[in-house]
Parts: structure tokens; C-alpha cells; sequence
């Protein structure tokens, strides 16, 4: 191939980027590349091309053209290379491979081989399941998995699944006083065997909703009562919401409680829970 159809086809590519075209945006990229794979500006084409398929959920061709990419792309400085790599090959669970590009990129990871299960602190995931939007919190195993730590309301989603996430921001929460990135779901990784429940509870106080919450973690399960539920806006959402854990209020009285456990188990412990004051609860039905 002559450099003026390299060129030609360059162009091209670009166009079609632009236009969002991204599988024919990428097969161009790829024409050139089989000719011209370490030109100067070749790293950026293998990263495009890449980013297309990334785009297009192709996560198999872009972990192969994110290898390629990152090959040719300095280690250590928070290339993105690298983590576009990671995440391709988390969700391939290519294991190996994943390591080495989050090492690439400028993480450290836990010693080992296999699968990353590490403790790299809360992040927020925006659930996205055709429509239904929801935040909730996850403690991230590894720079782009987490799992999820709220019962959501969200049907079809349970508490306990570890989703995959995007690595670019779209809106702020607070933890202890904290900033904590809000990151778009690209793919559920493991679904939760925890069916999602719910009940109507009534407490003379709210630390009694407060107590049924800890006793269902205790048992490592989940526990989410309405009101700490919070309805924004998409622009809300997408912002800052500064509020963390002790800031968002457990109301008293009757509310709505969803639950992650299972059914046997949960009757037990809203029992035991019921009978340590003035509380009851009423209605145990599965959700979703």
C-alpha cells in the first residue's frame, strides 16, 4: 500500500469516527495498520481501532487491538491504552493479561495470579438495564469491577452481583466527607443467587430500622429501607450529591424495606428483630 491510500484511507477513518461509525471506522484503521503497524502515530491508530470495537461491545477484537496498542505505548504514565486494555481483559478474564495492563497503566496489584480480588475502595455504578437508571454503591475488587453493596430497587438487580464499569466519571457522591466517582455499568460480570425481597416494617424509632439493617449485614446479607432511597433528575445524577452514609436519614414509623436473602432466612431474622422492641412488619413478597 502506497502512503498517499494510507493516507486516503486515514482520512477516511477519522470520517467515520466522527460519524460514530465505528466498525467501519475500524476496519480502515486496520487497512492501514496491516502495512503500516509501527509508523509514528501507529500507537494512536491500534488505540482507536480498539476504542471502536470498545464502543461496540466487541470486548474479544478490542482486547486484540488493545494489546497492540499498549505495546506501543509508554508504561507508568496513566496511558489510556492500558486501561481500555483492562478493562477488555477483565471481561475476556483474561487474568494475565488484565494484570499486566493495570500494571501498565500505573496500579499496583495484589500479588498472585488469576482473578483480581483486591480492596480498591467504594466507587458508585449507574445501573443501566433498558431504561431503568439507578446508583448504587460497590466496592471495587479491582480498578473496574466492583461488587454491589445496596439492595437495589431496580427490578431484575440484586444486591451482592459484581458489575463491570466504565473508567470515566459521570457524576460525584461522598463518602465520610470523600468524593467518590460515579461510573456508567458497561456489563453485568456475575450475577447474586440473593433473591430481592420486600416487606413493610413499623418502628417506634429509627434506630430500630437501623438494627434490622445490621442485623441482615451481620449475616451477610442486604437491607435497604425506602428512605434511603433518594429520586433525582438525570442532570442531579450526573452532578454532585454531597451526602454520605450518616447523612441520609433512617425515618421511623411504616416504610417499605427491600431485602436480599433468602426467604426462609429472612423470615427469621425479621422475627428475631421484631421481637426486640416495638416493631413489627407485615407482607414478605418477592420483588421483580
Amino acid at each position: 500500500m502506497e502512503k498517499s491510500e494510507a493516507g486516503r484511507l486515514l482520512e477516511q477513518a477519522r470520517e467515520m469516527w466522527e460519524a460514530q461509525e465505528w466498525l467501519r471506522s475500524a476496519e480502515l484503521y486496520e487497512q492501514v495498520l496491516a502495512h503500516y503497524p509501527d509508523e509514528g502515530p501507529s500507537a494512536a491508530w491500534w488505540y482507536d481501532a480498539a476504542l471502536a470495537h470498545k464502543f461496540l461491545r466487541n470486548w474479544a477484537k478490542a482486547c486484540e487491538l488493545g494489546r497492540e496498542a499498549a505495546a506501543r505505548s509508554p508504561r507508568g504514565e496513566q496511558d489510556p491504552a492500558f486501561w481500555n486494555l483492562g478493562v477488555a481483559a477483565t471481561i475476556q478474564r483474561d487474568w494475565a493479561t488484565a494484570r499486566d495492563a493495570w500494571e501498565g497503566f500505573g496500579i499496583p496489584m495484589p500479588e498472585g495470579e488469576g482473578e483480581i480480588n483486591g480492596a480498591f475502595g467504594p466507587a458508585c455504578v449507574r445501573l443501566d438495564t433498558g431504561g431503568e437508571r439507578e446508583v448504587v454503591w460497590i466496592q471495587r475488587l479491582c480498578p473496574t469491577r466492583g461488587r454491589v453493596m445496596n439492595v437495589p430497587a431496580t427490578k431484575g438487580r440484586r444486591f451482592g452481583e459484581i458489575v463491570v464499569h466504565d473508567g470515566e466519571p459521570t457524576g460525584e457522591r461522598t463518602y465520610k466527607g470523600r468524593p467518590v466517582a460515579v461510573f456508567d455499568e458497561l456489563l453485568l460480570f456475575e450475577a447474586s443467587s440473593l433473591p430481592t425481597l420486600h416487606t413493610t416494617v413499623h418502628a417506634a424509632d429509627a434506630s430500630d430500622v437501623d438494627a434490622l439493617v445490621d442485623a441482615f449485614f451481620a449475616r451477610g446479607f442486604g437491607a435497604e429501607p425506602a428512605s434511603g432511597f433518594h429520586m433525582l433528575c438525570a442532570c442531579c445524577s450526573e452532578g454532585r450529591i454531597d451526602y454520605d452514609e450518616t447523612g441520609v436519614p433512617t425515618h421511623s414509623g411504616s416504610q417499605t424495606v427491600w431485602l436480599a436473602a433468602p426467604e426462609a432466612e429472612a423470615r427469621q431474622l425479621l422475627d428475631a428483630w421484631a421481637a426486640g422492641g416495638e416493631r413489627g412488619w407485615e407482607g414478605l413478597e418477592l420483588f421483580g
